[in-house]
């Protein structure tokens, strides 16, 4: 297995978005700063709402996370960036299939302090 602390290619980031009537999650993996959310958002009338990093708690999102790692990131080593994309996006439309799912509500249920 490769180092975890080796990262020639750099990190990534994941924009994420749950939508609470409808209970989807949304994603999108990303290098460098991306317009695309905001200009989304604003086209749609949609208020994006930051949450600060000492209180992610507050932020209904952050439970939804707890499956993503657990069913696609615990344990893995993904030899390339665009490989780790790939499983977040397959969790992404597996989750939003089974969204009553009793091993995911476990996981989420458990996550969610707030």
């Amino acid at each position: 297995m490769r180092a975890t602390y080796n990262r020639p290619d750099g990190v990534r980031h994941m924009m994420g978005a749950y939508d609470l009537a409808t209970d989807r999650l949304y994603g999108h993996v990303v290098t460098k700063k991306d317009q695309r959310v905001g200009n989304w958002a604003a086209a749609n009338n949609v208020e994006l709402a930051y949450t600060p990093t000492y209180s992610s708690w507050l932020n209904r999102i952050e439970a939804q996370f707890q499956g993503l790692r657990y069913f696609s990131l615990d344990g893995t080593d993904h030899g390339t960036h665009a490989e780790q994309a790939s499983m977040i996006r397959r969790y992404i439309r597996w989750r939003n299939r089974h969204a009553h799912d009793l091993a995911l509500a476990a996981l989420v249920k458990r996550a969610n302090v707030a």
